[in-house]
């Protein structure tokens, strides 16, 4: 093995149990706990129907834009519960995932594919309970030459992902949790969750909730309800 050619096996996964802890949770919410810095870009979509989640350890892929064959390697490594992530080197004009892929894939019990190209055969993909996020859609596809690395450090959407990161998808788009932090974001994020149900229920029962911290923002700047 050597640079722009390897593939790394064993890399240490957080346990599934765990992980499905996420599954309730809104990438909104998540990234808020995060600094807003772990949420991929915007153009990172889901090409499923609406109400699409996904959750599960990143499996990494980094290739030329225009080659899938570690795509297809990846996911004979790959374990059930597993997220397919990958890195084209900024290339977004090849799709390397279409039909066949997600077939492959959800047979295997991966848990969905997130991708930084286009991907094709948008329409069978749409239809099938198998997320992918991608950067829309094009008809021109790969080509197998063979280069690449799995399970490297990567950028996908302009975030950083480790092999073992969690990652979670739905309608908003991607976050990645570095694992090591994994289980203070949990903890965090529940807590976001509890106080936004709690300003919501004031909302609703009182009609006359007010965000004071927008006054107080206001007030630092010199603007005040005294003048």
């Amino acid at each position: 093995m050597s640079l722009g050619l390897r593939i790394i096996e064993n890399f240490e996964r957080l346990p599934e149990k765990f992980v499905k802890n996420f599954e309730a949770l809104a990438t909104a919410n998540i990234g808020d706990v995060m600094g807003r810095l772990r949420s991929m870009d915007y153009t990172i979509k889901s090409m499923n129907k609406l109400g699409v989640h996904l959750v599960g350890n990143a499996i990494t892929i980094r290739v030329h834009p225009t080659d899938n064959v570690m795509v297809y390697k990846a996911i004979e490594l790959a374990q059930p519960g597993d997220v397919l992530v990958i890195d084209a080197f900024g290339g977004h004009e090849n799709a390397l995932v279409g039909e066949l892929i997600c077939t492959y894939a959800k047979l295997k019990g991966i848990s969905g594919i997130v991708t930084s190209t286009p991907i094709r055969d948008s329409l069978a993909i749409y239809n099938m309970d198998f997320p992918v996020f991608a950067r829309g859609a094009t008809p021109r596809g790969p080509l197998k030459e063979g280069s690449g690395e799995i399970n490297t450090i990567i950028s996908c959407g302009n975030v950083p992902v480790c092999p073992g990161d969690i990652i979670v998808g739905d309608d908003d788009g991607i976050v990645v949790i570095p694992k090591e932090d994994a289980e203070d974001v949990l903890k965090q994020t529940k807590l976001v969750i509890q106080k936004e149900q709690q300003i919501m229920k004031e909302m609703q029962d009182k009609g006359t909730w007010k965000n004071k911290m927008i006054d107080e923002i206001l007030e630092r700047k010199g603007l005040s309800n005294k003048n």
